[in-house]
């Protein structure tokens, strides 16, 4: 295994809904393939705004062919229209993720900035500015919702990819071993 990884990470939302694909490993320079906002307007039903994401993570997904999904896990603002716009944003990317059987990680909004940026209390001009050295670009990527996207897959590559591992090892280390331990399993 080479332990190479393309992800995309996605920052939920309903009117922009930020959309990134990095591909690297720990220890390498990591590199953009993609990065771009799903925009839907507040003047559409919710539940054609939900078709529109949902079809353009489809197409982000059949064009990238990730292999695994970093999404920001919603957390609690004061605004509650807001979080559920957010938090329908993201159930639809889970959704489309795992109708392909690709592995989804939820991240933090600080565990994003600690891992980008060393401080869990980034702002986003941080964030952007941190996005661009570890990418190697010439600006940040615009809006704030597309660099909180690539964030979240760095983040994903540099942290999940490890956790992946460790996941995978311990599956392995639990599975049985002979037919007859699974034969009796089954009787019971």
């Amino acid at each position: 295994m080479t332990g190479l990884m393309r992800v995309l990470g996605i920052d939920p939302g309903l009117t922009r809904m930020g959309m990134g694909v990095v591909e690297g490993m720990v220890g390498r320079p990591l590199t953009l393939i993609d990065v771009n906002v799903i925009r839907t307007t507040s003047t559409l039903p919710i539940a054609e705004r939900l078709v529109t994401i949902e079809r353009g993570i489809d197409a982000w997904l059949d064009e990238h062919q990730p292999d695994a999904v970093a999404v920001e896990r919603v957390f609690a603002r004061s605004d509650v229209s807001t979080i559920m716009g957010t938090a329908q944003a993201s159930g639809i990317a889970l959704v489309c993720a795992a109708r392909r059987g690709l592995p989804v990680a939820l991240h933090t909004p600080s565990e994003v900035k600690a891992a980008v940026s060393g401080n869990g209390r980034a702002d986003k001009a941080q964030v952007g500015a941190m996005v661009t050295r570890i990418l190697r670009l010439d600006a940040p990527p615009k809006p704030a919702d597309a660099a909180d996207a690539l964030a979240l897959a760095i983040t994903h590559i540099w942290r999940g990819g490890a956790q992946a591992r460790i996941d995978a090892a311990l599956a392995a280390s639990r599975r049985p071993t002979s037919t007859s331990t699974r034969t009796t399993r089954s009787r019971a």
